[in-house]
């Protein structure tokens, strides 16, 4: 075992990393004080074997399934009707970004009494939460995308009227993460390039948007850094150890990064995502050379950075685009929403939900309803040319 790809750290949040730390599972529970954990995973997983084995090594512990992706709030209802009935103490967030974000929001909702949707992050209304009603949670994370293992945070969609919701506490990050690269191996070539485009664009937003956070634009870079080496090599060989821990840790770095914000890709990838119930990844990876466009003006002097940390041939604002449009091609990335079967039937729809996003406050420029719809129909055409022309 490479000793040099395993670390225990504190921050955000204590990181188990290490090929096969998966073992140690059992005394991640018992430092998180779970004694009787709900597992909750999505059912592309329910059967892995690397499930029946976290499983069978927890006491008193059980099996919750039925998340699939883009989560809505029925699930998290379904999972806390289980966690209740068990009467468990804590959740093991186990799988993709759907499985930890309703782990967590399962874990945050257990003891509380006003409805879900009362703690959606709009204002302080996060302290509207008992925290003594928030139950520990250890994530386990199988892609390396997300960073939902250290984020503080669920993305849930409302059913009703097919909106993402974030449902936000301090105290929804986990207790304990074993970030363990042997359980990323058998990922498809096509997930993980999604996921790990995932962990650049949530890098990216974050160093792009305004404000002040030195600390959060310096773990941006090396996080984009890691991509620009890791992400083709994790495609080429899934069996690609350090590359795969490699991608884990740029995927939380991604997460803790984006605490100083994100912007317009997320803000229109969200309600993309709902109403069409396309991967987040994908439709991030997707979006992003189209904001980036609108944005161009406002980001150039960050892209010569983010040109020289990546050592790019071409620096500026155009050696980075050409970047990541080749990145995109030599991933498999489509050009266009519409290679998803996204149309533009709601394109209206989708500017509004867009520009209600939270993620669009972080965007650079200023991005009202309109803007983000122009830009998710040129995504959909797969025009950036028509975003250059309208900046």
């Amino acid at each position: 075992m490479n000793t040099v790809l395993r670390g225990n750290w504190n921050y955000p949040t204590t990181v188990w990393a290490g090929p096969g730390r998966i073992t140690e599972l059992p005394a991640a529970c018992a430092l998180a004080g779970i004694r009787r954990p709900l597992l909750v995973t999505d059912e592309g997983l329910a059967q892995a074997p690397m499930i029946a084995s976290a499983l069978a090594s927890l006491e008193n512990g059980a099996l919750f399934s039925a998340v699939r992706g883009n989560p809505a709030a029925s699930h998290v209802d379904a999972a806390l009707n289980a966690y209740r009935a068990g009467r468990h103490d804590g959740v093991v967030a186990f799988g993709g970004g759907s499985a930890l974000d309703v782990g967590k929001v399962v874990a945050f909702m257990s003891g509380q009494t006003r409805p879900l949707w009362d703690f959606e992050d709009i204002g302080d209304w996060w302290t509207r939460a008992d925290p003594a009603g928030i139950a520990p949670v250890v994530a386990v994370p199988t892609t390396a995308g997300t960073g939902s293992e250290v984020g503080r945070a669920g993305v849930i969609v409302k059913e009703d009227t097919h909106q993402k919701k974030i449902i936000f506490h301090p105290r929804m990050m986990p207790r304990v993460v074993i970030a363990d690269a042997e359980l990323t191996v058998g990922l498809p070539r096509a997930v993980t390039a999604a996921t790990g485009f995932d962990a650049f664009v949530h890098c990216f937003e974050a160093f792009c948007a305004p404000g002040f956070h030195p600390l959060a634009d310096g773990i941006a870079l090396e996080g984009m850094r890691l991509v620009h080496r890791f992400l083709p090599r994790a495609c080429a060989n899934g069996r690609d150890i350090e590359a795969r821990a490699q991608m884990l840790a740029a995927a939380t770095m991604g997460a803790t990064a984006f605490q100083k914000g994100l912007g317009g890709v997320h803000a229109i990838a969200h309600p993309v995502g709902s109403w069409f119930n396309t991967h987040h990844g994908l439709t991030n990876a997707i979006v992003l050379p189209y904001v980036m466009t609108h944005n161009r003006n406002a980001i150039a002097e960050k892209a010569d950075i983010i040109g020289r940390v990546l050592g790019l041939s071409a620096r500026g604002y155009e050696g980075l685009l050409e970047w990541v449009l080749e990145m995109r091609r030599e991933l498999g990335i489509p050009h266009s929403l519409g290679e998803l079967k996204v149309t533009v039937d709601n394109a209206e729809i989708i500017g509004r939900e867009a520009a209600i996003d939270p993620s669009a406050g972080g965007n650079p420029i200023p991005v009202d309803a309109a803007t983000l719809e122009r830009i998710f129909r040129a995504a959909v055409v797969g025009d950036i040319d028509a975003v250059a022309l309208a900046a």
